[in-house]
């Protein structure tokens, strides 16, 4: 499932009822969604039931039960599920303190082109960042970034028949050596991913 429709979702009433099992069962599964690359840097992996999960926050919080202003969320939020041929990730930089996090992010423009992945001996696959709206200007980059890396038929396959899964950052300001990523994240990435097909 690529995509999310109305059907898919619960009523403000279902969902005040379902939440806490539900919420118990996303939290679960977003710890094998989630990567630190070193300790201010982390890809949050997006997929159809996160994003469920903030389809049906956003409405709570906004109590928006009208056709219009749910079509309006799932316009919103689709994008960001993955396609069966890549991955889609909210990428954050994370430091505690304003002013560092202010100088730090002045440093690392240019970040979100720099971050990569590697299924097996393929290609690095660095991102398509930032394709709704531009995050970054000339004096720093943003905290948040949107990531989606695309894959070739041969990583697909490399991937689905377990070859490990190396990630790293090449930014003079924030570099990460290449290493291994868990296998329960590459398990869970590599059920994102269909058999291997002409796109």
């Amino acid at each position: 499932m690529t995509q999310l429709s109305r059907a898919d979702l619960w009523s403000l009433e279902e969902y005040a009822e379902e939440r806490p099992r539900f919420r118990a069962q996303v939290m679960a599964h977003k710890k094998t969604r989630q990567l630190a690359l070193g300790e201010h840097a982390r890809l949050y992996f997006e997929d159809a039931l996160t994003i469920k999960y903030q389809i049906q926050e956003m409405l709570r919080i906004e109590k928006v039960f009208e056709a219009a202003g749910i079509a309006e969320e799932l316009d919103a939020y689709n994008p960001l599920i993955p396609d069966g041929h890549n991955w889609k990730a909210t990428f954050m930089i994370e430091y505690a303190d304003p002013a560092e996090r202010a100088e730090r992010l002045g440093q690392m423009i240019g970040l979100e082109d720099k971050v990569w992945l590697q299924v097996g001996n393929c290609e690095r696959v660095y991102p398509i960042a930032d394709e709704d709206l531009e995050r970054s200007n000339e004096t720093k980059t943003s905290s948040v970034h949107f990531m989606r890396f695309e894959l070739t038929p041969d990583m697909i396959t490399a991937a689905r028949n377990g070859e490990a899964i190396h990630a790293g950052i090449d930014h003079p300001a924030y570099p990460i050596e290449k290493f291994e990523i868990d296998h329960a994240i590459r398990d869970s990435l590599t059920a994102d991913l269909e058999p291997s097909q002409v796109h």
